[in-house]
């Protein structure tokens, strides 16, 4: 593949031009920036908080509807698709790439933040723990992850059902069709370029600024701080990253994710058991009840009648704006590693896995803090916390057994984590600048790593990552906008699928072809015998590719244009109309492995048979037409299209007598 051919250069070009000029802004004029970019985020909290409110209120019962309703049962692709991965490896991908770090940087530090000073209690008693976890819970649950699932389903749902890229353009082609391919596409995945790299760079920069905090605790004046050793440890984490990316998704990404996963189970376990594990538990179940039976207060509370803008500027709306302006990133990896799966099944994972573990993470880590400074502690922890939120982890490590153990295994989980993050990043901005081309070659996922290493180090040195962070929020108010429209097209997109599902599965007509010719004795037979493939490959090349080729020509004589493709496993029947697609009747070899039926015949050593199975345009229709006669053959053809073409009619007809 050329230079030209694996990017796209509007895209690409462009978002490299923005990337240098903000990253010249954070580096030469921090101090500016930063107060531009956070009078912007000022004005938007004060002004406009009450929409980013009923945003993501919006997007939650958003997906909630869609989860639930008949929209669940459509795949993220054909019909027939099978996942591309384990939920093993599907989880723990969600996970890394969702939010694993900040578990890490936030598990102890914000339920103790609100414990300390709460918005609605006294400090450090009994009810302010007990909204500090529902704060935490509701800052970290089902919101954010339903942020990250309207972009990810959009994405997913048109890259796999409708083949279109897997870019954010895509989400809005039921609003604005063709020119999702113009400079309004370009200048939204431009937009989203952006929002990954300065997330990626940004995260990458404050979290060296954790993992250099725990070695200073760990070894003392051995491992000063110092802004060259975090950019020490950027370049080393890069490397790492660039290093996983020869590996590939399935390989690298997959595999990271895994080791994450596993660490993070240990790490929560083992504080688990050395902390008050039953109370633990017990806090853990009534944590989440709390979050549910406060959740639609919570999910609309603007502090209205209280006038507690700081607060809900430095927390509740900080958050959503955060969450918003990764979406592009998380929701772009998860579309990703998500084919094959039912609306439903995507959704459930996405909201309610990531979540509940977070929930648990948040309980083992947070509740024990706040026991530790309520019980034994006293106010060690809290002032850790308030004066270093980097070093908060190790402090709560160090109350308890084994805290160098607790301590070495966290920062090997903190690197793993942004090695995830550097690699994924790096994926989804390849795919970004590449038109969605997901076999792009390896030196643009090598050049975005090095540069997502670059941009963090550039701007660490120079004070700008806190200026760019808030930029990287304050964007967040233009794509939420985005986002809403991303829903509305989504939803238009979900209700003609449906139809035409439906149109298929249910249309049925009083005309029965070709039934007088049914041999039910010669279809016996096909049922039992199990056909080999060189019989299968003769019925698809013999009496198929016949039927369907006068039924192609019996359509082409009346002026339609109809015509019939032949290929070594299968043949097709194409019939193209204005403006409307094509219908497609594919009869296709299929191979599965030999089950004993009874009475079926068997040959020795022979463990598989063969279907020549229905695929329409929108995937499989799951039954064998082997043994069919050429009439049969013609008849079932001629009824999926005439389902096709009461679909249509459906869709896009009105009633002359409509308005009588």
């Amino acid at each position: 593949m050329t230079f030209k051919r694996s990017i796209n250069p509007p895209v690409f070009f462009s978002s490299l031009l923005l990337i240098t000029l903000l990253v010249l802004l954070g580096a030469l004029w921090p101090e500016t920036a930063q107060r531009w970019f956070g009078s912007a985020q000022h004005w938007l909290e004060v002004k406009a908080g009450w929409l980013y409110i009923l945003g993501v209120a919006t997007f939650l019962v958003f997906i909630v509807f869609v989860m639930v309703s008949r929209f669940g049962d459509i795949k993220l692709g054909p019909d027939h698709a099978e996942p591309d991965y384990s939920y093993k490896s599907w989880i723990a991908m969600l996970f890394s790439a969702g939010m694993g770090i900040g578990l890490m940087f936030f598990g102890v530090a914000e339920p103790v933040m609100h414990f300390i000073a709460p918005p609605d209690a006294d400090p450090q008693s009994i009810q302010a723990a007990k909204e500090a976890m529902k704060i935490t819970f509701f800052h970290w649950g089902i919101h954010a992850w339903a942020i990250y699932a309207v972009v990810a389903l959009s994405l997913a749902y048109f890259a796999y059902r409708h083949k279109l890229p897997l870019l954010p353009r895509s989400a809005l082609y039921p609003l604005i069709g063709e020119r999702i391919y113009g400079p309004l596409g370009h200048a939204v995945d431009a937009f989203a370029v952006l929002g990954t790299m300065f997330g990626v760079a940004t995260s990458l920069g404050f979290g060296v600024l954790q993992v250099n905090s725990g070695l200073n605790f760990l070894f003392g004046d051995a491992v000063p701080i110092s802004s060259l050793l975090q950019v020490g440890l950027i370049i080393v984490i890069t490397l790492i990253a660039t290093a996983s990316v020869f590996s590939g998704l399935d390989k690298g990404v997959k595999r990271l994710s895994e080791l994450n996963l596993l660490l993070a189970v240990l790490l929560m376990l083992v504080v688990l058991l050395l902390g008050p594990t039953v109370s633990l538990l017990q806090a853990f179940v009534q944590n989440t009840g709390a979050y549910f039976s406060d959740i639609v207060g919570k999910t609309f509370n603007l502090y209205a009648y209280q006038q507690k803008n700081d607060w809900l500027g430095g927390w509740t709306l900080l958050y959503w704006g955060w969450w918003i302006s990764w979406s592009p990133f998380v929701g772009t990896f998860i579309a990703r590693v998500s084919r094959g799966r039912t609306i439903r099944e995507f959704l459930l994972g996405v909201l309610f896995v990531p979540s509940g573990f977070t929930f648990l993470w948040m309980t083992v880590f947070g509740n024990s803090a706040i026991d530790l400074i309520m019980h034994e502690a006293g106010t060690v922890l809290a002032d850790a916390v308030s004066s270093d939120v980097s070093v908060a982890l190790f402090v709560f490590f160090e109350q308890l057994p084994l805290s160098s153990l607790l301590s070495g295994i966290a920062l090997c989980l903190v690197v793993t984590f942004f090695v995830t993050s550097a690699d994924s990043g790096s994926l989804v901005i390849d795919n970004l600048t590449s038109g969605g081309d997901l076999s792009a070659p390896v030196w643009q996922r090598i050049f975005w790593a090095l540069m997502q290493g670059v941009v963090a180090s550039v701007l660490l040195l120079a004070g700008g990552l806190q200026a760019l962070q808030t930029a990287a929020i304050a964007s967040a108010m233009p794509f939420l906008l985005v986002m809403l429209l991303i829903c509305l097209g989504l939803f238009k997109a979900l209700q003609d699928d449906w139809l035409k599902l439906s149109s298929v599965q249910l249309h049925n007509t009083s005309v029965q072809y070709a039934k007088a010719n049914v041999d039910w004795r010669e279809r016996l037979k096909v049922l039992v015998t199990q056909p080999s493939k060189a019989e299968a490959e003769a019925f698809i090349h013999g009496p198929a590719a016949e039927a369907l080729g006068q039924v192609a020509d019996a359509l082409s004589s009346q002026g339609v244009d109809a015509r019939l493709v032949e290929l070594e496993d299968r043949v097709r029947l194409v019939i193209s109309g204005e403006g409307q697609g094509e219908f497609v009747y594919a009869l296709r070899l299929r191979q599965y492995t030999r089950s004993a039926l009874p009475g079926a015949e068997q040959s020795d050593g022979d463990e598989v048979f063969h279907r020549v199975e229905v695929f329409l345009e929108h995937g499989g229709q799951q039954y064998d037409v082997l043994g069919y006669t050429v009439e049969q053959l013609q008849a079932d053809a001629v009824t999926q299209y005439e389902k096709y073409l009461h679909y249509l009619h459906l869709s896009g007809s009105e009633s002359l007598d409509s308005g009588r």
